[in-house]
């Protein structure tokens, strides 16, 4: 293993705070010294020091007199088995969540925008306004499907840079990954049929099998490795699944990300079963993202669906799909269901593409939210840890990529009335129940640190979020 030099103290702590997600280092228990740890992963005994201090400043470890460190963050819990197929029932809770604007918070966390104060936005919606200026003297026409063809040679670029080999004529443009899912769930099912999806499942995706008629059979997920392959073989041997919806990488809600390995057995496991992956956050990798499993199909089942609405702007409403052998279908129901595209904005995105700015943007908005998703940590776990009723009673992801983070609470918690009183003090968030069918996660909370500052505003705004936490617990505990 190794890691660059001016990293590897990162690369310490995601190896010390892996195993403690995964179990082999439990609550109280010792690290290695200083000197093994140095010796195991062939680092210096300083970069072993500094991430040893950067985990006991957002007290994962702590540090005992003369007798090193023990972990002191409870580990996350454990998963659940699987509950049986069932329809979901979500509009109305969404329809009332998604409704308030976020200027109104002084601490956004609750929504899964992305951060757009940087300068290339400024460019791509002046790239925009000069389109729109151009359009009175453009015949009136539909943009059929594949789509605009400077935007899909675009795509092919950015679909290479993800470990994604593909040609133009394999790509089609649409509104958004939603409507690239929603298509090929179309094509694929039928009311009544069961989709295997992981979970926590993003509210989207039960919201569009809601829509569909179609069951959901929910697998339990750990926050840092993904979906439990176990409880999905025992799934699959129990019931009739037509399609299995996954989000493998950086996970929404959780942050989690299936290891390679994981991913090469899922497939061994679910042979001749189609498999749609939504890799909306794919690009979000902070440092080296694992290969897809469209790279990684050798049967033309993986539908591949994108979109640019993490990595740019979510108003763009533009994404593609990859559909392997559904191609012919998936077409033929985007004709029907649009009867063209957005011109506009695929034209002006597509020479927006052309200027190299989306890759000089990528590793920002990557730096960036590498950053927050350290300092967010840190805040948190500092406003909550000096609540005595909280400390070390919950459990917060910490993703490798992406913008987005799983509070887990103690079982008696209820996530949403924790959000309706964040919501009356200023406080975004997103409660768990919206991210499954069966209220397995009531007692969670989904956070985004997109738009994370380390200022006084939210670091307020997380201090009185403990304080009403820990009312809380204190009060259904009774």
């Amino acid at each position: 293993m190794t890691a660059s030099t001016s990293k590897k103290y990162h690369y310490v702590e995601q190896y010390i705070t892996k195993r403690i997600d995964q179990g082999s280092y439990q609550v109280g228990d010792k690290l290695p010294s200083i000197r093994e740890l140095s010796e195991q992963l062939a680092v210096s005994k300083n970069t072993v020091i500094r991430a040893y201090q950067e985990l006991e400043a957002i007290s994962i470890i702590s540090s005992l007199p003369r007798s090193g460190y023990v972990v002191c963050q409870p580990t996350q819990p454990a998963s659940q088995p699987a509950n049986e197929p069932s329809y979901v029932d979500l509009m109305t809770i969404s329809k009332t969540i998604l409704k308030h604007p976020l200027e109104q918070y002084s601490m956004p966390a609750g929504s899964a925008h992305p951060n757009t104060d940087f300068p290339a936005i400024r460019s791509l919606y002046a790239e925009i306004g000069r389109h729109s200026r151009y359009q009175t003297a453009i015949p009136c026409h539909y943009q059929m499907p594949p789509g605009n063809e400077i935007l899909v040679k675009q795509l092919v670029h950015i679909n290479e840079e993800l470990g994604v080999a593909t040609s133009p004529n394999e790509i089609l443009i649409t509104h958004g990954a939603q409507q690239a899912i929603s298509l090929s769930l179309q094509a694929l099912t039928q009311a009544g049929d069961i989709v295997l999806v992981d979970s926590p499942c993003y509210f989207g995706t039960l919201l569009l099998l809601e829509s569909l008629g179609l069951k959901a059979l929910e697998i339990p997920t750990n926050t840092t490795t993904g979906i439990d392959l176990v409880e999905l073989s025992k799934a699959l041997k129990q019931w009739t699944v037509k399609a299995i919806l996954l989000n493998p990488s950086y996970n929404n809600p959780t942050g989690a990300v299936m290891p390679d390995s994981a991913r090469h057995a899922l497939l061994n496991l679910t042979t001749g079963i189609p498999i749609i992956e939504d890799d909306v956050f794919g690009g979000l990798a902070y440092q080296n993202r694992p290969q897809t499993l469209k790279t990684l199909d050798t049967e033309g089942r993986v539908i591949y669906c994108n979109s640019l609405s993490k990595t740019l702007d979510s108003r763009l409403r533009l994404g593609w799909v990859l559909a392997g052998k559904y191609q012919h279908q998936i077409e033929k129901r985007l004709i029907s269901d649009n009867m063209g595209s957005l011109n506009l904005m695929q034209s002006a995105v597509g020479e927006f593409l052309t200027t190299g700015k989306y890759r000089q943007h990528l590793n920002k908005i990557r730096r960036s939210y590498r950053v927050n998703q350290r300092d967010f940590t840190a805040c948190l776990t500092h406003a909550f840890d000096r609540c005595p009723s909280l400390k070390g009673q919950y459990h917060l992801s910490k993703p490798e990529g992406s913008f987005l983070c799983w509070l887990t609470l103690p079982q008696h918690a209820d996530g949403f009335v924790i959000y309706q009183a964040a919501l009356a003090a200023g406080i975004s968030l997103l409660p768990g129940k919206m991210f499954s069918t069966q209220g397995q996660y009531n007692h969670c909370i989904r956070f985004s640190f997109a738009s994370f500052q380390n200022n006084r505003q939210w670091q307020q705004g997380l201090t009185l979020l403990a304080r009403i936490i820990a009312a809380h617990l204190e009060d259904t505990a009774k």
